[in-house]
C-alpha cells in the first residue's frame, strides 16, 4: 500500500474517532499511535506520519468551513444525516484537493477508494458526485 494511501486511510480512521467523540486534533493523534497493534509501554513510540497529521490537523481546524461547502453541494442530504465515515471521507478529501492543492482527480480516487473499503455501495456514487460537484465549482473555503 503505498504511504500516501495508508496516510489518508489513518486519517479518516482518527477523523472518525474525533467525530464520535469530539476531541482535539492532539489528542486523537496521540490516541492513535498510543493504540497500534502490539505496542507495549517499553516500546518505543511508532515512527510519526507527518502527512497523516498534517490532513487530520486540517480537517479539523477547518471543519465548520469544510461542512458548509460539502452541505452546500450535498443535494438532498444534510451532513447530520450522512453515515460518519462518509462525511469524514468528504470532509478529508475537500480539504486535500482545496487547501492542500492535491490535483483533484488524485482526491476523487483516494476519496472513492476509502469509500469502497469503509462504506456501503451507495455512498460511492454519492461521493463521487459530492467531490465532482465542489471540484467543478472551484470552491473555496470561507474564511
Amino acid at each position: 500500500m503505498p504511504a500516501r494511501h495508508r496516510s489518508r486511510e489513518r486519517a479518516l480512521k482518527i477523523l472518525f474517532q474525533a467525530d464520535l467523540r469530539e476531541q482535539p486534533a492532539e489528542q486523537v493523534i496521540a490516541e492513535f499511535y498510543d493504540s497500534q497493534p502490539g505496542r507495549e509501554e517499553s516500546e518505543p513510540p511508532p515512527e510519526p506520519d507527518p502527512f497523516m497529521e498534517e490532513l487530520v490537523k486540517g480537517v479539523l481546524s477547518h471543519r465548520q468551513q469544510l461542512d458548509r461547502l460539502i452541505a452546500s453541494h450535498s443535494v438532498h442530504w444534510r451532513l447530520e444525516r450522512m453515515p460518519v465515515v462518509d462525511r469524514n471521507i468528504l470532509r478529508l478529501a475537500v480539504h486535500e484537493m482545496i487547501e492542500m492543492g492535491t490535483p483533484p482527480a488524485v482526491v476523487i480516487d483516494e476519496a472513492l477508494e476509502l469509500a469502497r473499503r469503509y462504506s456501503g455501495a451507495e455512498s460511492i456514487a454519492f461521493i463521487n458526485g459530492v467531490l465532482d460537484a465542489i471540484h467543478r465549482a472551484g470552491a473555496k473555503l470561507e474564511s
